[in-house]
């Protein structure tokens, strides 16, 4: 099996991305990997620092490591969104493929040195064990947590421009770069901005690295094909899949509020994140 870099490197050529979904619990695995498996394509399944406290680090690398190899297909793990060297580490040394450390909120300089401090850390362990660890950063503000907003929040929505990309990239090393091009974490009852295609196509191209878009939930499909064929490599959905969980629990109870069983009560949700996950999936890869 290809590694989760050739996977990446191999999206890049043929202008498709990976699709990256976040779970918190076993219903939204196997509707993601449901859908993954009927369109034979990677994927990679996210886990933030609260999804992971949820669900249990040790518990969800086992058994996602599990699929991959009792199946052998490319399913790979990432610890999203993960603010501190020491929560880094802990993903690393349980063995996840990839991890994301997310200092944007802070000043450059500080946000250059933890990156670097998470970067040389993954450097050590693949010199020590062979695993190809991957590491990606943020550069710019794109707001925060995977919630229905009425409006963009405050503050979001500062695009990384291609002089600072370029600046963070050299001085970090990080293997993966994702930049503030438009999009915004959560759903928008507004609507959410275009993505500024043009500026990815800059970053991507000072930076010579693989571009990952953030905040996907919820843009149109146009703002999607667009920002893949500019230089994303992977992309980002979380809140629709939250979304879909939630409104197919309630529509279920709705119609059979005597039901107890939760076998019963949480299949309509692991169909309905394999919706959108394969919609989705079929989108990124140029299936539709």
């Amino acid at each position: 099996m290809k590694t989760l870099r050739e996977y990446i490197k191999e999206a890049g050529e043929k202008g498709i991305a990976i699709g990256h979904f976040n779970i918190s619990n076993l219903e939204a695995l196997h509707g993601i990997y449901n859908a993954a498996k009927k369109l034979n394509l990677p994927v990679i399944i996210g886990v933030s620092e609260g999804e992971e406290k949820f669900a249990g680090l040790e518990e969800v690398y086992a058994v996602v490591s599990e699929i991959r190899t009792r199946d052998n297909y490319p399913i790979f793990l990432n610890a999203d969104h993960h603010a501190s060297f020491e929560s880094v580490k802990k993903c690393i040394d349980v063995g996840f493929d990839m991890v994301i450390i997310d200092a944007a909120k802070l000043p450059f300089d500080e946000n250059v040195a933890v990156t670097k401090q998470c970067v040389d850390y993954a450097r050590e362990v693949t010199a020590k064990t062979g695993r190809d660890i991957l590491v990606e950063a943020e550069l710019g503000y794109i707001g925060s947590g995977s919630i229905i907003r009425d409006v963009v929040p405050e503050g979001a929505g500062i695009l990384t421009t291609p002089e600072d990309a370029k600046k963070f990239v050299d001085a970090t090393s990080i293997d993966l770069f994702a930049p503030s091009v438009g999009s915004i974490h959560g759903l928008i009852k507004t609507g959410k901005p275009h993505i500024n295609a043009e500026l990815v196509t800059e970053i991507k191209k000072v930076t010579g690295i693989p571009l990952v878009l953030h905040g996907g939930s919820g843009l149109r499909d146009e703002d999607f094909t667009n920002a893949i064929k500019a230089g994303i490599s992977i992309v980002h959905i979380n809140s629709e899949i939250r979304l879909a969980f939630r409104e197919a629990v309630e529509k279920f109870l709705k119609e059979n509020s005597s039901e107890i069983t939760p076998a019963k009560i949480l299949q309509p949700a692991v169909d309905a994140i394999e919706a959108v996950v394969e919609a989705r999936l079929k989108l990124f890869s140029g299936m539709q």
